[in-house]
């Protein structure tokens, strides 16, 4: 790949050759934590992810690829390449390039583990196709190219560009740094190149001063010049921020791809990111802007834009926040809603929006070293993004309700009641295999004093620390259980180095005990993050135990579709009542959680879950009464409500499941948060 100068300086200690991961901070960066590479830490396969990221090598990124294939996505390209403009109708979105793109991205994070043939191959033919679809100033797109080259960049509001742009970099960044195809990399330099010689970078100059309507370029740029050195990407990426939301910038569309009804906020253009402190807008669309925000404040020093950022986390995270992590509670322009503005059984709570959450989760982690990043990265990691593909991981939720009537349409693609194996919009299932293609570089951190982990997993640590290296042995039964080991088989390091490890936000004050080398210890504490330094020795074993009991949750009161109800936790996993779980002669709307009976973890899993749950729910709960009568009724029947339940049913043992996990015995209704009786008061 181009180089425009020098490669940024690595942090102090960084292991070379280790495989750079998806985001990569320069030694000047705004910023407290380094991350480890792709290969500096290797996930067993025997772990919880570990057992993930198998099966999206062997399962997921197989059928992405199968699928953009299928889809004809790349049907778009070849039919660029042979110059055929106009004589064949696009198959897809406008921007389904993006498809092949995470895929690709994808991919590349795979291969440090070993490529299939069948993927090696994919890789190979698209990155040759593509250098042969690519116009010789370095556009490309298969939409535009292919039905409209007139209107390059001339449709900034609907037409993706930019957007696809910042996949094909992001692609080529992770080839790059796992040593994959130069071809690849080689489009990509061609068409940064172009995007440099198009967009405008200071006001005044010759450049197109414009946005693109779906943020996602601005990460992608930062990326490329973490990669390279050139400075140049690095100051686009910042000027896409700073142009964002002014007033004398337009975003200008041809009518041909999106309609009118969408408001300036929908695209995050109604307001300049400097000035705002509220959430809105197109969920997906934010949260890639506030993960590019976080990297351009961080390698520009930018303390200002960076609190900007963390403003919008507090409102989002504060009141528009699901309990799985997910956000998005309006289908209509798949957007945020107001505050406390979040119905279960109308939560859009896409996956892409769960995914970007991660992403920028991790960014301002990195940036900042507080555990309420980390904490939210686990939450959105274990709940809406593992529930989002199936048990064999080839098929898909795009939108991940919290609530499933029984009753419900099955018609519209966007609140299936089944996981579907595609989508004509498909944007989700590779970006699944992306993430969890680079998982293992999302967990530990480093940094001048030592090692951070904060994520438990199954696996080994191989990376440099202060004074030497070190060899990690990891294991954790996270996240059915609170045990995680660490075991030191090997320390080149004559100092005294730090190794610290979080204590989630469901393990109450005093509740962690920690012992080293089989002697208790009681470690260094700052906030959620317990730390012990010593001059450590191959042998040395940190032992960490933590009680994972089950939470009974309820809502703010001003949630008031979750008012009277409550929902059931178990360390980082929410639990779902699925109606497989029930008789046949019980319908879950007339299901009430019995409070006053404490809920207990159980082992006896239901049939169709072993293997892949380990810890189900035993609670107790009553059966309210037959679903037929008067739509309203008087308060002297509302009165009598607790008496009608008692008797309608009396109690029944409930099962409940991890909320992952739903879904995967057949369609069933299914609901996160329980009545807690007929009052509808808060419990």
């Amino acid at each position: 790949m181009e180089r425009g100068r020098a490669r940024p300086s690595a942090p102090p200690g960084w292991a070379r050759g280790a495989g750079d991961g998806p985001v990569r901070p320069t030694s000047a960066a705004l910023g407290r934590l380094w991350p480890l590479g792709v290969r500096e830490v290797v996930l067993g396969p025997a772990g919880a992810l570990g057992e993930w990221q198998a099966r999206n090598s062997r399962h997921t990124l197989p059928h992405c690829v199968d699928q953009v294939v299928a889809s004809g996505a790349v049907r778009n390209m070849e039919h660029v390449a042979a110059g055929l403009v106009g004589g064949a109708p696009h198959e897809g979105m406008h921007f389904s390039d993006s498809d092949i793109y995470k895929t690709l991205e994808a991919a590349a994070w795979d291969s440090v583990r070993g490529t299939g043939s069948e993927v090696a191959a994919f890789v190979a033919d698209v990155a040759a196709l593509m250098g042969r679809a690519q116009r010789e100033d370095g556009y490309l797109n298969s939409w535009t190219q292919g039905q409209h080259p007139e209107l390059a960049w001339k449709d900034l509001r609907w037409g993706h560009e930019l957007y696809c742009a910042g996949h094909l970099v992001q692609a080529a960044v992770a080839s790059e740094r796992t040593g994959g195809d130069e071809r690849l990399c080689a489009v990509a330099a061609k068409l940064v190149r172009h995007l440099l010689g198009t967009f405008s970078v200071v006001d005044g100059d010759a450049g197109l001063a414009g946005v693109d309507g779906h943020p996602l370029v601005e990460t992608a740029l930062v990326e490329y010049y973490r990669l390279t050195g050139d400075e140049a990407p690095l100051a686009l990426a910042r000027r896409q921020v700073e142009l964002r939301g002014r007033q004398d910038v337009d975003l200008p569309t041809s009518g041909l791809l999106g309609d009118s009804r969408f408001p300036l906020s929908y695209f995050l253009h109604h307001v300049p990111v400097r000035k705002r402190s509220t959430a809105t807008g197109h969920a997906v669309r934010e949260l890639y802007l506030q993960a590019g925000v976080v990297d351009v404040a961080t390698e520009t020093g930018d303390g200002e834009l960076l609190g900007a950022s963390q403003a919008i986390w507090e409102d989002l995270f504060g009141t528009k926040t699901y309990i799985t992590g997910a956000h998005g509670s309006r289908h209509r322009d798949e957007s945020i809603g107001d505050a406390y503005e979040l119905p279960s059984d109308r939560a859009y709570a896409e996956t892409c929006a769960a995914i970007a959450s991660f992403q920028w989760n991790w960014r301002l982690l990195l940036a900042t070293g507080e555990a309420r990043y980390a904490e939210a990265m686990e939450r959105v990691l274990w709940n809406t993004i593992a529930g989002s593909s199936s048990r064999q991981g080839t098929d898909f939720f795009y939108s991940n309700t919290l609530h499933l009537r029984t009753d419900h349409d099955d018609a519209d693609e966007d609140s299936p009641r089944r996981r579907r194996p595609w989508y004509q919009c498909a944007c989700c299932p590779p970006n699944l295999a992306r993430l969890m293609a680079s998982i293992q570089a999302y967990l530990v951190t480093r940094d001048g004093t030592g090692l951070q982990l904060h994520m438990p997993f199954s696996g080994a640590v191989s990376t440099g620390v202060p004074g030497g290296a070190v060899d990690l042995s990891v294991r954790s039964g996270h996240p059915w259980d609170g045990e995680l080991e660490i075991e030191l088989r090997a320390c080149s390091s004559p100092r005294q180095w730090a190794l610290t490890v979080r204590a989630p936000e469901w393990v109450g004050p005093g509740q962690v005990r920690m012992a080293l080398n089989g002697r208790a210890l009681e470690p260094a504490w700052a906030g959620r993050y317990a730390t012990v330094t010593r001059r450590w020795e191959a042998g040395d074993r940190l032992q960490l135990s933590q009680p994972v009991a089950v939470r009974t949750v309820v809502a703010h009161p001003r949630i008031d579709a979750v008012r009277g109800c409550a929902a059931l936790q178990r360390g980082p996993l929410v639990y779902c009542l699925e109606g497989h779980d029930l008789d046949g002669a019980t319908a879950l709307e007339d299901i009430t959680l019995d409070a006053g009976h404490r809920p207990e973890p159980t082992a006896d899993v239901p049939a169709g879950l072993d293997g892949y749950v380990k810890v189900a729910l035993s609670a107790t709960g009553r059966r309210s009464g037959p679903g037929a009568g008067p739509l309203y009724e008087g308060a002297a029947a509302e009165q009598g409500a607790d008496a009608q339940a008692e008797q309608a049913g009396g109690a029944q043992r409930l099962t409940l499941v991890p909320y992952f996990a739903r879904g995967n015995r057949g369609t069933a209704p299914m609901r996160v948060w329980v009545p807690t009786g007929g009052s509808g008061a808060r419990p």
